[in-house]
């Protein structure tokens, strides 16, 4: 066991742990094999020697009062007062004496034992520290490099040694990878199975396009613009309701930037999505015209939901010129606004001032035509 803290060193630097992590790796594994070489009831503890770089195998048993129960129970871990004293006159009840037990006479067998335990346990920790790590950053942007598409599309990216997977749903329509291109991606879903970690990304998921803001601008980064809901149709357009509790900062001006810089570098990461800012509302009817621009509307009429699995219904009275462009071509535009708002749209088509003028005309001039007919026939 001689320079054991070094070797400790050593693998901690080598596989990017602590010290004490290491460390306690390598007592639980001596403790582990003492017990299984030397006696299993033992109370074993595993002390340092800095002085020496190495560890300590400890047999601690604990100085009991006479009739102790403890000392029935476990002869091995206590000693009554009277027999501690025979070994030292000087020790008294709650009282411990240390003894140290040699690990040089372990047999062969134990010690390759121990190697292999030390080994399963460090990769174990290690593989739990990234399980942690990636946990921790679930929902967030993480980048890694293309290292094999297989023949179903899905992508596969490693990320800091470990084999993620981007599958052919959570990736935006048109998009391809080849091997050695670096991607980034929303972590969506952390789990371990048989193979160990296992990361499953997407790119179509709202959470990119809020992140993907966040990094381009400085007052979302800064909780000075606030992202209250967003939503996507990935790869054509995507609808992002935004705030701000300064009444100095335009919160649609900072997310799009000067000429449109910032929200352009976004659109181009999601591969060229329209990415439409409008500006969030707590009050429904403010809320749900905004996502419904660039159409403009006359009158909404909220109808709360029937039921928890219903959506609640905004009925919306719209001129019949401003139609389209609240659907969207492809229906776009109003699916984007429901998923933005959470109300289930209806229209209700009203006739233009021109359509009005040109049927009163139309009522206008039959009636001259009718009374020149009438005229006529007498």
């Amino acid at each position: 066991m001689e320079k054991i803290l070094d070797i400790i060193e050593l693998i901690a630097y080598e596989k990017d742990l602590q010290v004490s992590v290491v460390s306690q790796v390598v007592k639980d594994a001596i403790i582990k094999m003492a017990k299984k070489e030397i006696d299993e009831n033992i109370d074993y503890t595993v002390e340092e020697d800095p002085k020496e770089r190495t560890f300590k195998l400890i047999h601690t048993i604990r100085v009991c009062e006479e009739n102790d129960p403890k000392i029935e129970e476990d002869s091995t871990n206590f000693i009554s007062i009277s027999k501690a004293k025979t070994m030292d006159p000087d020790l008294k009840a709650g009282d411990e004496i240390k003894y140290e037990l040699s690990l040089e006479d372990m047999s062969r067998n134990a010690v390759n034992l121990l190697f292999k335990d030390l080994e399963f346990n460090i990769q174990r920790t290690i593989e739990n520290q990234l399980f942690e790590k990636f946990k921790s950053i679930v929902g967030k942007i993480i980048t890694g490099v293309v290292i094999r598409v297989d023949e179903s599309q899905n992508t596969y990216i490693e990320i800091d040694e470990i084999r993620a997977v981007l599958p052919v749903k959570n990736r935006i329509k048109g998009e391809k990878f080849v091997v050695g291109d670096t991607v980034s991606s929303i972590l969506k879903h952390v789990g371990i199975n048989k193979n160990g970690i296992c990361l499953e990304l997407s790119r179509t998921t709202p959470k990119m396009l809020e992140e993907l803001l966040a990094l381009e601008v400085p007052e979302i980064k800064d909780g000075e613009v606030v992202i209250a809901k967003s939503a996507r149709i990935p790869g054509d357009r995507a609808k992002i309701a935004l705030y701000s509790n300064n009444p100095k900062i335009d919160p649609i001006g900072a997310s799009v930037g000067v000429k449109g810089v910032r929200i352009n570098a976004v659109s181009k990461e999601l591969n060229g999505e329209n990415i439409d800012c409008i500006e969030y509302s707590e009050v429904p009817e403010i809320f749900i015209s905004k996502a419904l621009a660039p159409a403009n509307i006359i009158s909404i009429k909220i109808q709360p939901s029937e039921d928890e699995n219903t959506p609640p219904k905004a009925i919306i009275n719209i001129m019949s010129d401003q139609k389209s462009k609240a659907i969207g071509k492809n229906g776009i535009n109003i699916r984007l606004a429901s998923m933005l708002t959470g109300y289930d749209i209806e229209l209700i088509e009203m006739a233009s001032e021109k359509d009005s003028q040109d049927a009163q005309d139309k009522t206008l001039s039959k009636v001259g035509i009718d009374a020149l007919e009438s005229l006529f026939k007498q």
